[in-house]
């Protein structure tokens, strides 16, 4: 059960979360021993407070969902983020330059971003539901070209979450030594356990407790 454990991001990103349930998020994420918990940067502080003496690391979102705010804004809530104790980084790229083909846009936005995170570790959310394979592959190479730890295919908050398929070949893409992280519809263990069969790394979950319960 701990080994499951340790692939899963403890997530919850509610617009109405309240700071009990994200109490409650982060004393199951120690009791499970979880990898991190994934926050809105509202909650930040309060999680890394709460996870201090803990292995638990405090993971938060950043241009969430759309992705589609300016390259400033993206890597100023990340700075702000990693000061108040953030030490996982969440971002959405700009879906609309990578369709447009502005590569550079694209691998500058990822790249900015990753500086404002003062070496603590970068995961790109390429939203794979919005994207053709030929645009997942791209979004993958400028991730990793761009220095970012991981990739992942979603937010949640779109048509659909992760695929098995989408996981295998952002894997493929990325190569051995980049993280992919599953993210979005993954509500039971069965589900888990395939994502991690296709290639991921790390598991985002809102249903945590119920999949290394089993």
């Amino acid at each position: 059960m701990e080994t499951l454990a340790r692939y899963i991001d403890h997530t919850l990103l509610a617009a109405d979360a309240t700071e009990d349930m994200i109490v409650k998020l982060c004393k199951e994420a120690k009791e499970y021993k979880f990898a991190s918990v994934c926050v809105n940067s509202c909650h930040v502080a309060l999680a890394s407070r709460i996870l201090k003496d803990s292995d638990v690391n405090v993971c938060t979102v950043v241009g969430f969902p759309l992705g589609a705010m300016s390259t400033k804004a993206k890597a100023y809530e990340a700075s702000l983020a990693v000061v108040e104790g953030a030490t996982e980084v969440d971002m959405v790229i700009n879906i609309g330059a990578l369709k447009d083909k502005r590569y550079d846009e694209v691998e500058k936005d990822i790249r900015e971003v990753k500086r404002a995170c003062l070496g603590k570790l970068l995961k790109v959310i390429i939203e794979t539901c919005l994207l053709t394979d030929e645009e997942k592959v791209k979004a993958c190479e400028l991730s990793k070209k761009a220095g970012a730890d991981y990739v992942k295919t979603s937010t949640g908050f779109s048509k659909w979450g992760a695929k098995k398929e989408d996981v295998a070949l952002m894997r493929k893409t990325v190569g051995p030594g980049m993280g992919v992280k599953a993210s979005g519809g993954i509500r039971d263990r069965e589900t888990a356990l395939e994502m991690i069969k296709a290639g991921a790394s790390r598991l985002g979950c809102s249903s945590g407790i119920a999949i290394v319960k089993g």
